[in-house]
């Protein structure tokens, strides 16, 4: 598939998807969300790949919508965006392979929500993320569902009350990233991440992201009895046994998918 907005490249197992407009500050264009759509769409049916790097071209990760398309239109233009926007982000999060954001630079309302989105994110110590709406009269309302999920609602609230900077150390202390490396390692921590990620298999890894976001929103009950099936069918995965008896037999397991 060939993209104006996004470049996609392959190494290995991982997929690495690079949001290309610097000179827009890699703002979420409408355009720019259709074709990450179509391409986490595309990455999710290949089984050749087993984790997905999000980075992003320049020195600003994302700075969230764009601007210049969001004055003068109508109410159902405006729902368009944020339509497409929902679904990129509930796309993230569907696809099989656990995706990585590599956040280099500033993310700022709909990029902060694409990193609270993310499964996982590094950001190096030049990171920073806000959700500054607050401050334009375009209160960062959908930008707060994931951020609140990441960070929490005293933490999440202080963010879009005030549209102030967090930098890429308190991010971490917060939960919106796992990791902050140096600049200069952060490609290579990803990687490093992704790949441990893609040495198991792909069926468990599949099947433990779906389960993790069924359950997380379940009152606790529910959400036992909900792992409790899928556990028990993950069991049954050729995976499972193959993975249970290298471990007994203490030699490294030889995953199939299946």
């Amino acid at each position: 598939m060939t993209f104006e907005h996004i470049c996609v490249t392959h190494e290995g197992p991982l997929a690495v998807v690079t949001l290309n407009r610097p000179q827009r500050r890699n703002a979420l264009s409408l355009d720019l969300m259709l074709e990450l759509i179509r391409c986490l769409d595309d990455i999710g049916r290949n089984r050749d790949l087993r984790a997905v790097i999000l980075a992003a071209a320049g020195k600003v990760f994302c700075s969230g919508h764009d601007l210049a398309e969001m004055t003068g239109r109508d109410i159902n233009e405006y729902r368009r965006i944020f339509d497409v926007c929902t679904e990129l982000m509930t796309k993230i999060q569907s696809i099989p392979q656990p995706v990585i954001a590599e956040v280099q630079g500033i993310a700022t309302a709909a990029g902060c929500q694409l990193v609270a989105t993310c499964d996982l994110a590094l950001a190096s110590e030049e990171a920073a993320f806000a959700t500054p709406g607050v401050k334009i009269g375009l209160f960062c309302t959908t930008p707060m569902v994931a951020l609140t999920r990441a960070v929490g609602r005293k933490r999440a609230l202080q963010m879009l009350l005030t549209g102030e900077f967090v930098d890429a150390r308190t991010a971490a202390d917060w939960g919106l990233v796992n990791q902050v490396v140096p600049a200069a390692e952060l490609s290579a921590a990803t990687r490093q991440l992704a790949a441990k990620i893609a040495g198991a298999s792909s069926l468990v890894v599949a099947l433990g992201k779906q389960a993790y976001y069924t359950q997380i929103d379940l009152d606790q009950p529910k959400a036992y009895a909900y792992a409790k099936e899928v556990m028990s069918m993950n069991a049954l995965a050729a995976d499972a046994q193959e993975g249970i008896g290298a471990f007994l037999g203490k030699r490294s397991p030889c995953w199939s998918g299946r």
